[in-house]
């Protein structure tokens, strides 16, 4: 293919000129919609059986349990392979799931089991991400990477929409179980079209399958990070926005719509698809303009956008006005997010990628900690005054990276703004 024919074609559809990222998209969608209705079934199972915020909090963090060994999983994709790594975790999401059906069934579903569940998906699901984008950048030429990761991100962003209105609504009308047979199917079905992804990876070198000890490669990932200062201000843009952000706009939705929105599951689900909305539309916006985006630059303005705009949500009384916040606080995290990743992916190149990916999801361990922080807090000052207090945090620290990062982040001929 030439190419003038590869910039003659729009660039959102580019990424689809490729076999793999034909296969890897709908294997992604049909797993992301597994996981976000099984996210918002169980998340609302917990509190309304318990009543507790502690253990809702506990529920969401479990599902980041294994966060810390997340460099392990990207060390194995580098050694084995992104996509035979993605086919063992897809399949034990299956498995999990298909437990949970049974129990649901069999109406033997308690809060215990449900936690101990999600504690074993926890210690495998929040590889999974990274293990996603290190695939597309095997696949991928740099030029097209942000445009083409822009459209990957699209479909978590768009299963949070339908698949968290479609696991309130199968709940709702007809029970646990049968909504745990959809969770099934699609994990089942994310499984196959993984395994249809050519098992090559272009571009990464064979020496990732060296003599190295494999905890020493690992190590040598974490070395490599620290002392590039454009890869420590992206991991660290990405940690606090896990400890302070995520929790308000993820874990604690339950919460919102029980508590403070009074309203049902079917509220809830039009909670979390209002902010996937606006994070869809981000992702498309990538997809479509990527290449003129400066990345350092839109990920660390982004993300202070998206702290004040849940600043301003937390203090709306109005279900409607919460939504349209949310709306555009997904924007934000999706003009922050990709072009963190897209940056980290293009400086590490071949040989280190699943690696440093692998330390950008220990980043993810301060969600858990976000939660169980809110959980604490909210009881004892309030559910605003938690979330406030998270934002203006958020902020502050953010300003303090551009500080202390500026000259990674800030000029137009730094290597993190390359286009």
């Amino acid at each position: 293919m030439t190419a003038l024919g590869r910039n003659s074609r729009p660039a959102l559809l580019a990424p689809f000129q490729v076999r793999n990222f034909r296969c890897q998209f709908p294997a992604d969608m049909l797993t992301s919609w597994g996981i976000e209705m099984e996210v918002l079934i169980l998340g609302w199972y917990i509190l309304t059986e318990t009543g507790s915020v502690l253990l809702l909090t506990l529920y969401s963090s479990l599902q980041y349990s294994g966060t810390l060994i997340a460099p392990l999983f990207g060390m194995a994709g580098d050694r084995f392979g992104h996509r035979n790594v993605l086919c063992a975790m897809r399949l034990c999401y299956a498995m999990l799931a298909s437990m949970l059906m049974l129990l649901a069934f069999t109406g033997g579903m308690r809060p215990l089991y449900v936690m101990l569940i999600a504690g074993v998906n926890g210690v495998v699901r929040p590889s999974d991400l990274a293990m996603r984008q290190a695939l597309v950048a095997d696949t991928m030429p740099n030029d097209q990477l942000m445009a083409a990761m822009g459209v990957a991100r699209t479909t978590a962003d768009s299963a949070r929409i339908f698949g968290s209105l479609a696991g309130a609504s199968l709940v709702a009308s007809l029970g646990i179980g049968p909504a745990y047979v959809a969770v099934t199917l699609c994990y089942g079905g994310g499984l196959f079209m993984t395994s249809l992804i050519s098992s090559g990876k272009p571009g990464a070198p064979a020496s990732t399958r060296g003599s190295l000890a494999f905890l020493k490669e690992v190590w040598e990932g974490v070395t490599y990070v620290r002392h590039r200062p454009l890869e420590m201000a992206g991991i660290w843009v990405a940690f606090l926005v896990n400890l302070l952000a995520f929790p308000v706009t993820s874990g604690l939705l339950p919460y919102v719509a029980k508590e403070v929105y009074h309203t049902d599951q079917t509220g809830l689900g039009t909670l979390v698809a209002s902010f996937a909305l606006g994070a869809c539309v981000g992702s498309l916006t990538i997809g479509s303009i990527g290449r003129l985006l400066r990345p350092a630059r839109m990920m660390l303005i982004c993300a202070a956008l998206w702290f004040a705009l849940i600043l301003i949500f937390v203090q709306v009384p109005s279900p409607g006005i919460g939504r349209i916040t949310l709306v555009v606080a997904g924007f934000s995290q999706s003009m922050s997010m990709v072009p963190l990743a897209t940056m980290l992916l293009k400086s590490a190149g071949p040989k280190f990628r699943g690696r440093v990916m692998g330390v950008r999801m220990l980043a993810i361990y301060g969600l858990p900690i976000g939660l169980l922080v809110a959980g604490v807090l909210i009881p004892w000052i309030g559910f605003r005054a938690t979330a406030s207090f998270y934002c203006l945090l958020g902020l502050a620290l953010m300003a303090l990276i551009g500080v202390r990062w500026r000259a990674a982040i800030w000029p137009l001929e730094a290597i993190g703004n390359q286009r």
